[in-house]
């Protein structure tokens, strides 16, 4: 089972994604936990370059070519790989993330991203948690979390209120796969939902 964590900028899913992957261990499943931009050495070479500098280094088109070359890399070496030896895998976003940041941020790209992703990526997940935040609440948590990677970050609130709803919408276009989780509580809390919905859904 492919299993991906969505949401706005310090939502807690990167804790969740870990969390539910400590969970899977437990219980006696072979997980591998991995994110993006980055899962492949190649592709975190990629996420230093769009996650570092100046907000405005790279154009939305150039973005969307980074992340899908970054996203390929990490499918051919890291998830189908995992996937066809029988493992689940836990991803730290994934294609969810550049249709929402890339596809809306400055300007209508959607459809771009979506036929770059059936050309060269063509694999959607069977399970997307999208941990749902207060988007100030979140970019306040996020920008202190410290680093360098806060490029996105540096968009503002207002990207990140248009983000969320851009992923409640995304929720609604993909009812099958995506499950909206309320963020805002204690990540115990959140994790044993998480962790009940996934274990059903693993049978």
């Amino acid at each position: 089972m492919f299993i991906t964590f969505e949401g706005i900028d310090g939502s807690g899913k990167s804790t969740q994604a870990r969390l539910l992957a400590e969970t899977l261990r437990k219980a006696g499943h072979e997980v591998v936990l991995t994110r993006e931009p980055g899962g492949s050495p190649g592709a975190e070479e990629i996420r230093r370059l769009v996650l570092e500098g100046d907000p405005d280094r790279w154009s939305a088109e150039t973005e969307i070519l980074l992340f899908t070359a970054a996203r390929r890399d990490h499918l051919e070496r890291v998830i189908d790989p995992a996937l066809a030896a029988g493992r689940i895998v836990i991803s730290d976003r994934f294609a969810d993330s550049t249709r929402m940041y890339q596809g809306l941020s400055r300007g209508d790209l959607r459809g771009l991203v979506d036929k770059l992703h059936a050309l060269m990526i063509g694999r959607e997940p069977d399970l997307t948690f999208i941990i749902d935040m207060d988007p100030e609440t979140g970019l306040a948590r996020a920008k202190g979390r410290g680093g360098t990677e806060e490029r996105f970050e540096d968009f503002g609130a207002d990207l990140q209120r248009r983000m969320r709803a851009g992923f409640l919408d995304l929720a609604r276009e993909f009812p099958d796969r995506c499950l909206v989780i309320d963020g805002a509580r204690a990540p115990e809390a959140v994790a044993d939902e998480v962790a009940a919905i996934a274990t059903r859904a693993l049978g």
